[in-house]
């Protein structure tokens, strides 16, 4: 497997909250972890970065060389809850962190399978036979509101709220995460991003970079693509191939 990443403040934000990153395991898969921070002062940048690590370190301690999807799943899931547990103890401990917390993608990507476990409103997509198809969905106000009926996805886009998040790492006691799988195949691309790149890049243009772009500059032109587009947001992508 190979793996191509960027992260970037765009043009608007002076400070990159965005933080990420990927590992290789001892049994041939990769790991990747992506978090966007939120909270006044500097308590977004602690947020992604504190998550990040935390929820690198358990993928790194209780990876196994031969594990069952069940196991995967029961890693991924513990990593994000311990994560959330202690930014949200940090949060308490220290007024000036009060209110911190992260939007989190953590994945597992095996030779036939990925693994994601996630919360808030970065993605995970995989890229498959030049089709982009979107793995998670967003905890965000926006979305929920298009699940009711309530606005169409159009609608969504524009909407004023549309960055307020419904679920995050570290900003109440106990967190639901969301867990899926799915088929990963040679020549498959599993991408995963903030919102600093979908606020700002159709789902129809990311999926066009990557049919052109090739792999190795991906993650580099996507990143580009948000910037050209305004860059309104930190922005992060990360990309594993299955080769």
């Amino acid at each position: 497997m190979r793996v191509a990443a960027k992260t970037d403040a765009g043009r608007v934000r002076p400070v990159n909250e965005d933080c990420y990153s990927v590992g290789e395991l001892p049994n041939g898969m990769v790991w990747a972890v992506i978090c966007d921070g939120m909270g006044g002062a500097s308590g977004g940048n602690i947020a992604s970065q504190t998550a990040v690590k935390l929820v690198s370190e358990s993928i790194n301690a209780g990876c196994q060389e031969q594990m069952s999807s069940r196991s995967i799943r029961n890693l991924l899931l513990s990593a994000v809850e311990n994560a959330n547990m202690r930014l949200y103890d940090l949060s308490v401990a220290n007024e000036a962190l009060s209110g911190m917390g992260t939007t989190v993608v953590a994945a597992l990507a095996a030779r036939r399978t990925v693994y994601i476990a996630h919360a808030g409103d970065s993605r995970a997509y995989i890229f498959s036979e030049n089709r982009l198809l979107q793995l998670t969905k967003d905890h965000s106000v926006v979305q929920a509101m298009v699940d009711s009926g309530q606005i169409t996805e159009d609608e969504a886009k524009q909407h004023p709220r549309k960055n307020l998040i419904t679920r995050a790492v570290g900003v109440n006691e106990t967190l639901e995460v969301d867990y899926c799988e799915e088929e990963f195949q040679p020549g498959d691309i599993l991408l995963i991003c903030t919102d600093g790149l979908t606020n700002a890049v159709e789902s129809d243009q990311v999926q066009r970079v990557m049919q052109q772009a090739g792999f190795s500059a991906c993650a580099e032109a996507l990143v580009a693509l948000a910037n050209e587009n305004g860059g309104p947001d930190n922005v992060t992508v990360v990309a594993v191939a299955n080769e």
